[in-house]
């Protein structure tokens, strides 16, 4: 990849200028980067760390993808081994990008920090870094919405012989103190950290929240694959039932481990793993949390069943042979709703945090953001001539922040920059 920034020409008073400065060099920013190309659009991406940075740093030794192969789409650069139906290893993921990353090509500075993006009175924006400020006359936001690992105030309570490790940061098993494992969110991360644990004997306590779940394979195929005969991921935002709504939501657990299966953490508790609800405190040596484990389980194997249903139908309707199914029956039930543990008699050792990430746009000052603090735009066109956003969840479908989705919507903001560009460049 190349560290050059093209030699671009020099204004307010050194600043080098750009036609687009994309921010961020993950897999939104690298598509982008791909699409200006085609249109022969000056552009520079700025990148924190190295490109696609997260895949290599933030994955856990044996993370895997939970979608089939044949999703990862980036532009130009659809997946080609042989196995489309299974999922990438966290190393087959990271040559997958490299790959990527060499086709594409991107001209990029690496190991720079954006402190601001500002608008210039004269027009454009002003994109100040830790490596000296630059121009441009559009700006791409391809950062992600996942910035800054959420860890409660509570942590600060808790005893220094307990080792305190975010998702982001957790690797193996065997990186861990001996002991009990507490890993707190059952989203995606929490879930497959907690199946990491357990199937390496680790004794772990769950603390369930009230994230979904959906089965890996029903009726003969990949719920994915269903799903998108259904038209599932093309739907628009717009038309979700919960139109904006369902950004805020949290991605059902499953895992493309060994093949694929469901994640059933009812399974998990008759195999010896401590399941409780919500942690909602930590006071005088005591875990305290919610008593919601049931309706939490209930909950997510309500959606489980719910989607099968949804597949069902589609089955019916479109009168497909398929195998017959039957809905998920529990096949563990709390006993009784435990709301306290003692951290010392427990033999916690170790806390993993696994309830995700906050957004931090600090260092955007434009007033573009609604009242919670998320961007407002329209498939990532903002009210601000030239200000786009790329790569966030649900952005314009599912797949907006996936490798599946984010080659659509970067060559949909492509050709809006193409047009802005071309029509600049005739009122000059």
């Amino acid at each position: 990849m190349s560290n050059s920034t093209l030699n671009a020409p020099l204004r307010d008073g050194g600043a080098q200028h750009h036609s687009v400065i994309i921010v961020g060099g993950g897999q939104a920013g690298l598509s982008m980067s791909y699409y200006l190309q085609q249109y022969g659009i000056d552009h520079l991406v700025i990148e924190k760390h190295a490109v696609t940075h997260t895949w290599r740093s933030q994955r856990w030794d044996a993370f895997c993808l939970v979608t089939p192969n044949w999703q990862c789409a980036l532009p130009g650069h659809p997946y080609s081994g042989t196995d489309p139906h299974g999922f990438m290893k966290r190393d087959e993921i990271i040559a997958y990008l490299d790959a990527f990353i060499a086709k594409v090509q991107p001209p990029v500075l690496e190991h720079t920090e954006v402190t601001r993006v500002g608008q210039r009175e004269e027009g454009g924006y002003l994109v100040s870094t830790s490596r000296g400020d630059f121009t441009a006359d559009q700006v791409v936001i391809a950062s992600g919405g996942y910035h800054a690992p959420i860890v409660p105030r509570m942590a600060e309570r808790l005893p220094n012989d307990v080792l305190q490790v975010h998702s982001a940061d957790y690797r193996n098993p065997q990186s861990l103190p001996d002991g009990g494992v507490l890993v707190v969110g059952s989203g995606q991360s929490g879930a497959q950290i907690a199946e990491d644990l357990h199937l390496a004997g680790r004794k772990v306590t769950l603390a369930v929240g009230e994230a979904p779940r959906c089965a890996r394979f029903y009726r003969g195929r990949d719920v994915v694959d269903w799903l998108a005969d259904m038209g599932y991921y093309d739907m628009p935002v717009e038309e979700h039932p919960l139109r904006e709504g369902v950004r805020d939501n949290t991605n059902h657990y499953v895992t493309g481990r060994d093949g694929g299966r469901d994640i059933d953490l009812r399974k998990f508790a008759l195999e010896g793993m401590e399941l409780y609800g919500v942690l909602q405190d930590y006071q005088d040596g005591q875990l305290r949390f919610a008593a919601d484990l049931q309706s939490n389980l209930d909950s997510a194997d309500a959606t489980y069943n719910r989607i099968n249903e949804s597949i069902d139908r589609y089955i019916a309707k479109a009168g497909i042979d398929a195998p017959a199914a039957a809905a998920y029956e529990p096949v563990w039930q709390p006993s009784a709703e435990r709301s306290t543990l003692d951290l010392a008699q427990s033999g916690i050792r170790t806390i993993l945090w696994c309830i995700g990430f906050r957004p931090d746009f600090s260092w955007l000052d434009i007033p573009v953001f609604n009242g919670r603090g998320y961007p407002g735009h329209v498939r990532g066109v903002t009210k601000f001539d030239g200000l786009y956003f790329l790569g966030l969840p649900w952005l314009h479908t599912w797949g907006s922040g996936r490798f599946s989705g984010v080659a659509r919507d970067a060559e949909h903001l492509a050709t809006r920059i193409y047009a802005s560009a071309k029509a600049d460049a005739l009122a000059a």
